[in-house]
């Protein structure tokens, strides 16, 4: 996989404060330029509180979203807002605009590797161990997730496994340093690449906002990662 390049994105909550579908059209257009391998949507793409932005339906985020383009193709996971709201409606509607969801599901990625999909940590009955168990390949394992808080539960043959769900903490002030933590894990699974026994997990710090419609130090982000 040299020099193979994913984009990683997560925590859209188009809805939520300045997410607008205006402003996803404008994420979807800056990814589309960096003219990736594969894209990853690390799932929460609804704002479920419905918040200051205003309710977005899963149709119109799908529309958006299904203009992505990636050589080895775009694929999603469902986060903890997606199935309070609508797992169903948001995987059909993902789906009719040419995004596969992978929760609890693989797929050979052109010949190069497995691309294991793993349900949401409170939501999505994840079982990783399962998962890898049925992958009969010699073919290399990435995992993607939406909260990083499964990590400790990766089998051991997977080279590298991404999330979201953090948000960085979403706020981060001098001294304090970052200061919310959706983990049961505190800050150990913050942001970027973590290592653990040999193992890796990289953690975006996503687009938008929860509960809180401000970042603070902790800017947006889509990630781009390559693989070497």
């Amino acid at each position: 996989l040299e020099h193979y390049r994913i984009a990683v994105m997560a925590d859209i909550h188009t809805g939520s404060a300045y997410q607008t579908l205006e402003h996803l059209e404008k994420i979807v257009e800056a990814v589309n330029k960096e003219n990736v391998d594969l894209i990853l949507i690390a799932g929460d793409l609804m704002a479920h509180h419905r918040g200051r932005g205003g309710y977005v339906p899963p149709s119109e985020i799908a529309k958006r979203l299904g203009k992505l383009h990636a050589k080895d193709g775009v694929f999603g996971v469902l986060g903890n807002h997606d199935w309070w709201y609508d797992p169903r409606e948001i995987t059909r509607e993902m789906e009719a605009n040419g995004i596969p969801m992978l929760d609890e599901k693989t797929v050979a990625v052109n010949n190069k590797f497995q691309l294991m999909g793993i349900g949401d940590y409170m939501e999505g009955s994840p079982n990783p161990e399962k998962i890898f168990a049925g992958i009969s390949t010699e073919l290399p394992v990435l995992a993607f997730t939406h909260n990083p808080d499964i990590f400790p539960r990766i089998p051991a043959g997977v080279v590298l496994t991404v999330a979201g769900h953090t948000h960085g903490g979403q706020v981060w002030l001098p001294l304090l340093g970052r200061l919310v933590f959706p983990s049961e894990y505190g800050s150990r699974f913050s942001a970027g690449l973590i290592t653990e026994s040999g193992q890796q997990l990289f953690g975006t710090t996503g687009i938008g906002t929860s509960i809180l419609p401000v970042r603070w130090f902790v800017p947006p982000e889509v990630s781009i990662l390559e693989i070497t």
